[in-house]
């Protein structure tokens, strides 16, 4: 009689289990049909050497938490990340004063440096400005003692052993599912279904692990966590089911905490010796809180080593996880996904739905990505992949970059040892700007968020570094942020790379480009105007205003490029960029009409874009261009991309010259290059070529789990292709609305819903045969629309929450009754 209700037991379990079961490579999903195996785990101090890790696991978070799924079978590995857990800053063994004393007292060397220029000295002046506009702080942790610089470093690592093998398994599947921002494991072993779920809570501050079976009291599992070895704590025993990690960074002596608690049921649970022992459960739930100690602030006490320190971990864990365990499995997962989806939902992209690639044996849709991947690499397309990549960079951005916390870095928000490529930092000479340019026009605004409060901590610090090197009013930054308000040079005496005042104002753009797709003039007027008018004020200070009337930049470089100059094509045009923000800003605010007029007599003064020998954009004030350097950085034509200044149809000549540079620099680089170039064809509006940079991008500067690589994997590029496919279908920046600017011949048919415009615009579109079939807009601010769709242009008024739409009838854009 036993026998036969365990039997029906079972039996109603699996039934269950089967019928809350989802196939989940069917939607928007990055997925693997091998398991990986556990070599690269505690790669602490050669993060580099874990390559399964960077091609093959899984990205999760909430915009604080964030973890890798590695999905091995004998025990899971996952990587756990808390954004603001950084060594270096004013708590480090020497204090707050050695900590800010970073800024070298230069600036009454312009003069001299400018003479020099003028007399033909070049050396002279890349000497002066070599030894003299560098700072007092290091990069390299084994060159200073204390870092204080500092880097992001991992939270440690959490283990699941399982008491399984790899032998006699079926059926593995390792998802990443897009449509509801969680990972998933599968596999089948001795007749039993086993699968995991996980996600990252961003309304509950909670990591949830839930492991499952088809039959019941398969889960014997052992929880352990492996430690930050840069860090001195303990984990312990924290009631019945819980577990506290509580430590501190030997650098700067960081506090942060890790809780988690296990929820089984049927068998047993224990803990002893820091872990979490479960014996023949049917079910196991671990719900994960963490944080630090790390309090952003935006005026920071420069006597105050503890300036950014604030809450006990301690509390704020325990809070969080006391309000998750209070929910059940299911709300969790609920809340978690009704806030995801309706960030992530906003946006559908549809390319040739039609295709027949399900033709293809075996169909493409039921490959893992790693071998669509493989095949597209090959030339076979596929363009559900495409769809997906774009996808990917939206799912990215939400999960490492959330209000309320720090913007995401050069890997978002995932790193796998004590310390990574370049930090693993904030790079302000492009790699923080490209991860926001998808943000508002793919309608994730919120997302900016964080880039904004992180902008707002540099200033304060960064009026000290404006001063020290420019005498100038006003704040900037340079090439490497951390999370703690640096703003100097580093010590290095080469300015190719390490001289990059304008960092300060090309970040400020942002705050306008936000403004101008939300046309949030409470936001302008309490938060972004400030920051735009004294980025501006530097930019004046910093120029050069020569005998003959004109403004240069001197010293200038093109980042990471070439020589000291008396006037890089790059700086010109962020100084161009930040000074048109300016002027609209306060135009838009109807203030400061003095400061306006000296940024329009700046800006009619500033010296101009320059023509070559070769045809090309000049990249420094001297035709030294070569047509064969392939160089990564393609700075001289920020006016085309991420600026304004240059466009086919206002300015053809300057343009034309800018296509001669991108041929020149070849359609291969880095990973981000590629994603920098393909939004830069875009612009030229030649839907072809930006095609073959999305292909080439997607081909060679793309990991198996579609992350971007440099190499080694660097986010950037993930957020510059997805913004780059944008780009393609729509486009806003030079005052009016361009429907498929650069439609590819590839992309016969398609749609795409939700993405935005400036001015507040929502739009739908919808292309046949290569031509505009449709476009629905919906105004959000009620602003005049004007329209633009190749040679036609079309202007209405609007009402404010009114949708509009719009078609070509008779060789002319219409509106057409909803």
């Amino acid at each position: 009689m036993k026998k036969l209700q365990l039997c029906i037991l079972g039996s109603l379990f699996a039934a269950s289990l089967q019928a809350q079961s989802t196939d989940y490579t069917k939607g928007l999903s990055i997925w693997f049909d091998t398991p990986n195996n556990l070599d690269g785990r505690a790669s602490w101090y050669s993060p580099a050497t874990d390559k399964a890790w960077e091609n093959n696991s899984l990205p999760i978070g909430n915009g604080s938490l964030g973890g890798n799924v590695m999905g091995s079978i004998a025990a899971e590995r996952i990587t756990l990340n808390e954004k603001t857990l950084w060594r270096g800053g004013p708590n480090t063994e020497k204090g707050a004063a050695y900590y800010w004393n970073v800024n070298k007292e230069s600036a009454h060397l312009l003069p001299e440096i400018r003479q020099a220029f003028t007399d033909g000295n070049q050396k002279k002046a890349e000497e002066l400005t070599c030894k003299n506009f560098n700072g007092l702080a290091d990069y390299e942790p084994s060159r200073e003692t204390p870092f204080r610089f500092g880097s992001f470093t991992t939270l440690g690592e959490a283990y699941i052993e399982t008491g399984l093998s790899e032998i006699g398994m079926t059926d593995y599947k390792r998802i990443l599912s897009l449509d509801s921002a969680m990972a998933i494991v599968s596999f089948r072993k001795d007749e039993v279904n086993y699968e995991r779920k996980y996600f990252v809570s961003y309304p509950d501050s909670v990591m949830v692990l839930k492991f499952t079976a088809n039959r019941p009291g398969m889960q014997n599992l052992i929880f352990s966590y492996g430690s930050n070895p840069e860090a001195i704590g303990d984990i312990k025993t924290d009631g019945p089911n819980r577990l506290l990690y509580t430590g501190r960074l030997k650098n700067n002596q960081m506090k942060f905490a890790l809780r988690i608690q296990a929820i089984n049921k049927g068998g047993s649970l224990n803990t002893t010796d820091g872990k979490f022992i479960v014996r023949n459960a049917d079910e196991v739930i671990f719900l994960l809180t963490a944080d630090t100690d790390y309090k952003l602030n935006f005026n920071p006490d420069f006597k105050d080593p503890k300036t950014y320190v604030g809450p006990d971990p301690d509390q704020t864990t325990l809070a969080m996880l006391d309000a998750a365990a209070a929910k059940n499995y299911n709300e969790l997962c609920e809340r978690h996904k009704t806030d995801y989806t309706q960030l992530f939902g906003r946006v559908k992209l549809q390319l040739n739905p039609h295709a027949p690639m399900t033709l293809q044996y075996p169909a493409v849709t039921d490959l893992p990505t790693h071998q669509r991947l493989a095949r597209y690499r090959k030339g076979n397309p596929d363009y559900r992949l495409e769809e997906i990549y774009y996808q990917f960079g939206r799912y990215l951005l939400i999960a490492s970059s959330r209000p309320g916390n720090l913007p995401a870095n050069l890997q978002g928000m995932w790193a796998n040892g004590v310390d990574g490529p370049w930090h693993v930092d904030y790079h302000n000479n492009i790699n923080i700007q490209m991860n926001y340019w998808p943000a508002c026009s793919t309608n994730l605004n919120e997302c900016v968020w964080p880039l904004i409060d992180f902008i707002r901590t540099l200033v304060k610090p960064g009026e000290k570094t404006a001063q020290a090197y420019f005498g100038a009013r006003g704040w900037t930054a340079s090439i490497s942020g951390n999370i703690f308000g640096f703003t100097s040079p580093l010590t290095d005496e080469n300015m190719s790379w390490n001289f990059n005042p304008m960092a300060g104002p090309w970040l400020a753009t942002h705050i306008w480009e936000y403004y101008d797709y939300t046309r949030d003039k409470k936001f302008l007027k309490e938060v972004g105007y400030d920051l735009i008018k004294s980025s501006a004020n530097f930019a004046v200070d910093y120029l050069w205003h020569k005998p003959d009337g004109t403004y240069t930049a001197a010293p200038s470089t093109s980042p990471e490029h070439g020589p000291v100059d008396q006037g890089a094509t790059f700086v010109h045009a962020v100084i161009r960029e930040i000074l048109l923000n300016a002027i609209d800003a306060s135009k838009a605010l109807g203030v400061d009409s003095k400061d306006r007029k000296q940024w329009q007599y700046v800006l009619k003064h500033l010296v101009p874009y320059q023509i070559g020998r070769y045809g090309q954009l000049m990249e420094w004030s001297t035709d030294i261009d070569d047509p064969t350097d392939e160089h990564r950085h393609v700075n001289h034509l920020f006016g085309l991309h991420p600026g304004h200044t240059l466009s086919p149809i206002t300015t053809p000549e300057l343009t034309n010259a800018a296509k001669v540079v991108l041929e020149h620099r070849g359609d291969g680089a880095t990973g981000w290059s590629m994603g920098w170039k393909l939004n830069q064809w875009a612009r030229l509006q030649d839907g072809n070529h930006a095609y073959k940079l999305f292909g080439n991008l997607l081909k060679n500067g793309t990991l198996d789990n579609l992350w971007d690589t440099h190499p080694p994997f660097q986010i950037d590029g993930n957020f510059g292709g997805t913004a780059g496919i944008t780009e393609m279908l729509l486009q806003s920046h030079m005052g009016f609305i361009q429907l498929l600017p650069a439609l590819p011949d590839a992309w016969k048919e398609g749609s795409v819903k939700g993405l935005c415009a400036k001015g507040n615009f929502e739009i739908d579109i919808i292309w046949q045969d290569g031509k505009l079939k449709e476009a629905v807009i919906l105004s959000k601010a009620g602003e005049p629309c004007n329209l633009r769709y190749g040679n036609l242009t079309f202007t209405f008024k609007t009402t404010k929450g009114k949708t509009y739409k719009v078609m070509v009838e008779n060789e002319k854009l219409k509106k057409i009754p909803l």
